[in-house]
């Protein structure tokens, strides 16, 4: 176990603070400690929960506790309970977790910091989604042009499919406005519960620059075999925050305009017209003559 250590600041870009919940994933976890640690980012917070492992995970953590902001390993109550801990240890002005078998692209945190820097009234933002197959090749998902991006309507009317945890990044300011806490009730699906609260205050953002990936594994990956159990928190989450949330639109109304427009013969128009509809946010992009910019639409 380490103290608590302060980084030296880099003069010009915020402090992110990264944590890292784990517990025997030894297999994997060096892959993951690696992929933050060679961003090369001069203001990093790095954290580290192990819960108790009896793996080698603890000598694996114990190579880089030199660069690590904290760690510790002792018996928790899980992986929400051990973010949590992460969390409250965290002092960042930009702030994530990376679960201790998923990975950072190259650079990430840099376009991350850039991103915030130039759109000021951004408070929180998700990658494009990207995946890892077991040995830790990088892949994507051919899906719809709009699957990417995110409002509190869709989430309503695709039942919560499926903001990707690893490469969504928020301010500590939204963090504290929504609660500045992790929900232990929820097994599965505490990020979901997070992201419910996030949408009650701000707009979340999407980009199409690649910031994390979701490791597929074979065996003991809860999010594939209590996948049904997963859904049905997240069923349960939508339907208490009908009752606290904002309020939107009926949701036989959305499905009806959706409808309506998937009718709409020109592909262009019709992606732009459910867009609308479906109120999503314009997308942060690469312009080669402008650099990052939100889209057209």
């Amino acid at each position: 176990m380490s103290s608590l250590k302060v980084s030296n600041t880099a003069v010009g870009l915020p402090k992110i603070t990264i944590v890292t919940p784990s517990y025997n994933q030894g297999k994997y976890l060096e892959d993951t400690i690696l992929s933050v640690l060679d961003q090369g980012y001069p203001n990093l917070e790095y954290i580290i929960i192990d819960g108790g492992s009896t793996d080698d995970s603890v000598n694996i953590i114990k190579k880089y506790e030199n660069q690590l902001a904290y760690w510790v390993s002792e018996k928790d109550e899980g992986l929400y309970h051990g973010l949590q801990k992460g969390f409250a240890k965290s002092t960042g002005e930009i702030m994530a977790w990376l679960n201790a078998d998923d990975m950072y692209h190259r650079k990430s945190l840099f376009m991350v910091a850039k991103i915030f820097e130039k759109f000021g009234h951004v408070h929180w933002v998700m990658g494009s989604n990207t995946f890892f197959d077991e040995s830790g090749h990088p892949f994507l998902y051919n899906d719809q042009p709009y699957a990417q991006r995110w409002s509190q309507p869709r989430l309503h009317i695709f039942n919560g499919h499926f903001i990707q945890q690893e490469s969504v990044f928020w301010k500590r300011a939204l963090w504290e406005k929504a609660g500045g806490f992790i929900e232990q009730n929820y097994s599965l699906a505490a990020d979901f519960e997070l992201w419910l609260r996030f949408f009650r205050y701000e707009k979340l953002y999407s980009t199409s620059f690649m910031l994390a990936g979701f490791r597929l594994r074979n065996e003991n990956q809860k999010s594939f075999h209590q996948r049904n159990q997963y859904l049905d928190q997240v069923q349960m989450l939508l339907d208490g925050e009908k009752k606290v949330g904002p309020k939107i639109l009926s949701l036989t109304f959305y499905r009806l305009l959706i409808g309506l427009v998937r009718l709409i013969p020109k592909r262009k128009w019709r992606e732009r017209i459910l867009a609308n509809v479906l109120k999503l946010p314009p997308k942060i992009i690469f312009d080669r003559k402008e650099g990052i910019v939100f889209s057209k639409w």
